[in-house]
């Protein structure tokens, strides 16, 4: 989800592509800025909290649940459209990152509606009635949004596991489609550093104010490809035999169709929705020239390196573990 907004007017535009945006102050490049982590005990949320601290940031974190302790983070837990629950972690409060959102695998569209767009605007309500210093007093709160793809790497809680899982059920033998689509996936350190990027940035007078960017690994890579480099890694075959892909898209279309029918008798979920064939066997590769142009990204690890790290991190996975 990104939410448009422009230097001079918050927008309430919203359009469905992203899942993460953040509130910038003007302060340069300094490393004493007061910020808060929405989201912060989540697989990125985390990964930001422990870059900032490294960079000398003071740090607090607001989530709906609290999964690690760090020295001299505050910890807030409460719901992200409890406007007055989000106020306490925003006090004396520089600069917000909202890195907040449901699973990607999630099919509740409810949740997500609440989440990223209803959570988003009473985020935006709260920094402005926290006196988050994110303001110019012409161009009223400061933004930029991020726009990461595919973010995997340690301690992600749901493609390694979710694969690995699919794998010792004996479901991962199958290719939807060629096996040719490309599509983007971002080991979680690049797009942690996109974001303090922008961070470092964004002033009133910044071409990056209101304008998203997309944070990739600038690699596409065929997906199944990356699917089998992770098993392999871990000790697990890759997948070898093809399956056409609008066959096993209209029969994940017919059973979420039967699925939606028979609700209101039993109530079952198929392990294939539609959305998640579509992005097992298209391609969605993104451009982040934008983000090199304006913010002077880079990725700082790449593709091969990133998984092979990613791998390292999961012993308790390997094949026979």
């Amino acid at each position: 989800m990104v939410r448009e907004l422009s230097c001079k007017k918050l927008q309430d535009n919203v359009i469905l592509s992203l899942t993460n945006w953040s509130l910038f102050p003007q302060y340069g490049n300094s490393c004493s800025t007061a910020c808060a982590v929405i989201g912060g005990s989540g697989f990125l949320g985390r990964h930001l909290v422990e870059k900032l601290l490294d960079r000398g940031y003071s740090v607090s974190v607001f989530d709906i649940r609290q999964s690690y302790e760090l020295p001299g983070v505050a910890f807030h837990l409460g719901d992200l459209c409890d406007k007055q629950a989000l106020l306490p972690a925003m006090k004396d409060v520089s600069l917000v990152f909202h890195c907040a959102s449901p699973a990607p695998a999630s099919d509740d569209r409810g949740l997500f509606e609440r989440v990223n767009i209803q959570g988003t605007r009473i985020v935006i309500q709260a920094c402005i009635e926290a006196g988050v210093q994110a303001c110019d007093k012409e161009k009223g709160l400061l933004t930029v949004a991020i726009r990461p793809h595919g973010i995997f790497g340690p301690r992600d809680p749901q493609l390694v596991p979710i694969l690995v899982d699919a794998a010792r059920r004996g479901k991962m033998k199958f290719i939807i489609g060629d096996g040719t689509n490309l599509v983007d996936f971002t080991f979680v350190e690049n797009v942690v550093h996109g974001h303090i990027l922008a961070a470092e940035r964004l002033r009133p007078d910044s071409p990056i104010c209101g304008k998203p960017y997309h944070i990739t690994n600038d690699e596409p890579v065929k997906f199944w490809d990356f699917m089998s480099d992770v098993l392999v890694g871990l000790g697990y075959a890759a997948p070898r035999y093809h399956l056409p892909y609008a066959l096993v898209y209209g029969l994940a279309l017919l059973l979420w169709l039967l699925a939606l029918i028979l609700r209101p008798l039993v109530s079952f979920k198929p392990t294939f929705s539609p959305m998640r064939v579509a992005l097992a066997g298209t391609h969605h590769y993104y451009n982040c020239e934008r983000a090199k142009q304006d913010l002077g990204y880079k990725p700082v690890v790449g593709l091969k390196d990133g998984i092979a790290r990613t791998v390292q991190s999961y012993p308790h996975l390997r094949q026979g573990a």
